[in-house]
């Protein structure tokens, strides 16, 4: 039974063995306003009821009265929860906040997906995928530099790291050492948007031997735009051969990104089959596999359940953590500031 059922049951009880006193009546009345109306409405509901000991004390309410009351009570009790959630979203968007965190925050139970077309797309997070494991409220977030931690029970487990392609121009990998990066994730090649030609990224070879020369776990990842299984297996091959002789710590990774190009349009299923011909291509040549994505790449552009077995590493620049299923590594934000690096980096945490 609801609690306002409750509230019901215990004014009608009252009213049908009482009968007994016209203050006995009205206490309950202010009962049913404390629990249904603001403080206001309270107030003037006791001036009210100073007016009502003036009157006959046989008199007796109705049903209909008591009905009535009782909507009237819920109705202003709705209106001031409503005029309490709009104060509140008013200050969170004055302060800066995005409408994305306050969907977020409305409904969570749900992932939200923008698409332009659709509009906003809600996924119910459900026990049909492995989940973290992880609580978000054991990621520490330090607010001067940005740099988060996850940090269960006094033990951060948890390991800093970049991702870097051509776009972060030439690196001093003893500097980023230094400054306690564990792990860097590598671009070594990706595809033309346009005319889909295959393209090494031009400073993967001196990044790759950059960071294994100053202890640095490397990975890397191509950026696709296959529009077929043959096209994801190309890219696959081409990996394969850029990394020989390469010793990787952390996995090959098939970066899927939302962009203008040739892939755009791709039927879902159709990237999906693409993506895992990639992976298990990767992983039949001895590496572990992994797909890059946000919550479009995963839930709408790709068919979440066949790419369940397949480990993850998950693109979101809000903090906390959004993707409740299991994923190996976070990249918390693109605007990273790291010693060695000029400009903005990438900047991720993998969970140990």
């Amino acid at each position: 039974m609801s609690v306002k059922k409750k509230k019901k049951t215990a004014l009608y009880s009252n009213i049908i063995f009482s009968l007994i006193a016209l203050v006995s009546l009205t206490a309950v009345i202010i009962m049913l306003l404390l629990n249904y109306s603001s403080k206001k409405k309270l107030e003037d509901a006791q001036n009210e009821i100073s007016d009502l000991k003036n009157y006959n004390s046989q008199f007796i309410y109705t049903q209909d009265d008591l009905d009535n009351a009782v909507s009237s009570a819920e109705e202003s009790a709705e209106e001031n929860g409503m005029m309490t959630l709009i104060n509140s979203m008013r200050d969170r968007l004055s302060g800066g906040d995005s409408a994305y965190n306050l969907f977020r925050d409305i409904f969570a139970d749900d992932l939200i997906v923008y698409d332009s077309d659709e509009g906003y797309i809600f996924y119910p997070i459900t026990d049909q995928y492995i989940k973290s494991g992880r609580s978000n409220d054991d990621l520490v977030k330090d607010e001067e530099s940005g740099e988060v931690q996850y940090i269960k029970d006094g033990s951060v487990l948890s390991v800093k790291g970049i991702d870097v392609s051509k776009h972060n121009g030439d690196i001093d990998w003893e500097k980023v050492k230094n400054d306690g990066v564990s792990f860097a994730i590598i671009r070594v090649g990706y595809r033309g948007s346009t005319g889909g030609s295959i393209k090494l990224d031009e400073t993967f070879e001196d990044n790759i031997k950059g960071a294994i020369a100053n202890g640095i776990d490397v990975g890397v990842y191509f950026f696709t735009q296959a529009i077929s299984v043959e096209e994801a297996i190309e890219e696959a091959e081409f990996v394969i051969d850029a990394i020989r002789g390469y010793e990787l710590q952390y996995p090959v990774v098939w970066d899927i990104e939302e962009l203008e190009g040739r892939a755009e349009d791709v039927d879902r299923e159709v990237r999906t089959d693409a993506c895992i011909a990639f992976l298990d291509k990767i992983k039949e040549a001895g590496y572990s596999p992994m797909i890059y994505g946000n919550l479009k790449s995963l839930l709408y552009m790709l068919n979440t359940d066949r790419i369940e077995g397949y480990d993850k590493w998950f693109a979101y620049y809000s903090f906390p953590d959004y993707y409740p299923y299991a994923h190996s590594i976070w990249q918390y934000s693109s605007t990273g500031e790291v010693d060695g690096i000029k400009g903005n980096v990438d900047m991720n945490i993998a969970f140990k």
